[in-house]
């Protein structure tokens, strides 16, 4: 793949419309935190059939696994694996597009989307039983409900797994769960919760050796706890909080899998997959600030003048269109190349996404800053947008892992570590 289809084409116009219509007029609301954004992506669901794709693919995923089991014949570690809900059978772009267009406008947006999306409801996809999936996803894979995907915490940050404390302890048939996240997407909000957490046996064994277990929370429950949004440098239309967990009683049913032995691993093997899907996710978000960071300093240049002039004419200004230019298309190089590995089945190792994840953003990041200074005093100003892409962009350098962490694991992928 070299370039975007005809079609991808026709729905990038398409998705640009609706967004122009009804997102940017709520653009001020969003970054206020006056307006929590899923209404807006139930409605983006809607206008497009995205709700009716994704209910339509998960009928058909769930009556094969029935059919399956009914049958006594064992799944695939490849199905085992699928957690694919959106842009199946060739239409894979569609879901880049949507994310790299929804960027360029409020990336809060489609980070709620995509951890809804992504992470909550993909993980139980993946790693649920057939009950599980029909009890939760349905209501998840339309927006009609909001997931939260619940990993970090105070003290692991980049250190996830080795630095949690949130613990579960086996009670008769169930478990109890105490503990606390943090900088968890769509937490205030959140109509279900997947949760990490060490098992707590009680013999002694060391607290970063721990197994780690999946459990899906809903809202509400006894002892579970939603904070009201965090306050943050950027990313304001994507509601982000804390979760407390005060003995928190659940039932084996909530145990994803219902397993503390899951065929796919413990929860380190589950997050895995997602720190890929996060990552290679990075490089659609960055595509979307630099497309429109270059859309915005392109027609600001031929508008601004100084000295009787366009700034467009100056060479410094056209150096910083140039590298702009040159961004767009190392990263689309990189989406594109992510597309076609996913029509083949062959998603990328984690070394991988992490390099990925890290020159996206740390490019977009550039790129915005770089746009703030060509607009001059009008870039410091909100209205003109391009502050509010510089403050998202830089989001990118720190969310799905810091930049540091990613150089880490790409050098431990090359060195086979």
């Amino acid at each position: 793949m070299f370039e975007w289809s005809e079609t991808d084409e026709m729905v990038r116009a398409a998705i640009r419309e609706f967004i122009g219509k009804e997102i940017r007029p709520h653009v001020d609301e969003l970054e206020h935190g006056d307006l929590p954004p899923y209404e807006l992506l139930r409605k983006l669901f809607a206008a497009f059939g995205i709700d009716a794709l994704a209910s339509d693919t998960l009928k058909k995923i769930l009556d094969k696994q029935r059919a399956r089991e009914e049958s006594g014949e064992q799944s695939s570690a490849k199905e085992r694996g699928s957690t694919s809900l959106l842009g199946a059978g060739g239409q894979e772009s569609l879901g880049v597009i949507l994310c790299s267009e929804l960027c360029g406008v409020s990336m809060g947006m489609l980070a709620a989307m995509g951890v809804s999306m992504g992470l909550g409801a993909a993980t139980i996809l993946a790693r649920g039983t057939l009950a599980q999936k029909e009890r939760w996803l349905p209501e998840l894979v339309t927006m009609e409900k909001v997931a939260a995907w619940a990993l970090t915490e105070p003290d692991s940050g980049s250190d996830a797994f080795g630095g949690m404390k949130s613990t579960v302890r086996r009670d008769g048939d169930g478990y109890v769960l105490n503990g606390q996240k943090t900088f968890i997407t769509n937490g205030p909000y959140a109509d279900t919760t997947v949760v990490y957490a060490k098992l707590d046996e009680g013999d002694g064994t060391p607290q970063r050796d721990r197994k780690v277990l999946l459990f899906v929370l809903d809202k509400g429950m006894d002892g579970f706890v939603q904070s009201k949004p965090m306050r943050k440098m950027g990313l304001h239309s994507s509601p982000t909080g804390e979760l407390f967990f005060d003995n928190v009683k659940l039932g084996r049913d909530r145990l994803l899998g219902e397993t503390e032995e899951h065929k796919g691993g413990d929860g380190r093997d589950s997050a895995k997959q997602g720190f890929v899907t996060e990552r290679v996710g990075v490089a659609a978000m960055a595509l979307g600030v630099i497309n429109e960071c270059q859309r915005l300093c392109v027609e600001y240049a031929k508008q601004r003048e100084l000295w009787g002039k366009p700034i467009a004419d100056f060479q410094l200004i056209q150096l910083k269109l140039a590298k702009m230019e040159v961004a767009r298309i190392n990263v689309q190089n990189m989406v594109f190349n992510t597309i076609e590995r996913a029509r083949a089945g062959k998603m990328p190792t984690l070394a991988e996404a992490s390099a990925i994840k890290w020159y996206s953003s740390e490019t977009a990041t550039e790129v915005a800053m770089d746009a703030v200074q060509l607009f001059g005093g009008n870039g410091y100003m909100s209205e003109y947008r391009v502050e509010q892409l510089a403050r998202d962009a830089k989001s990118l350098m720190i969310y799905a892992g810091s930049n540091e962490v990613q150089i880490t694991q790409t050098a431990k992928g090359l060195l086979g570590q």
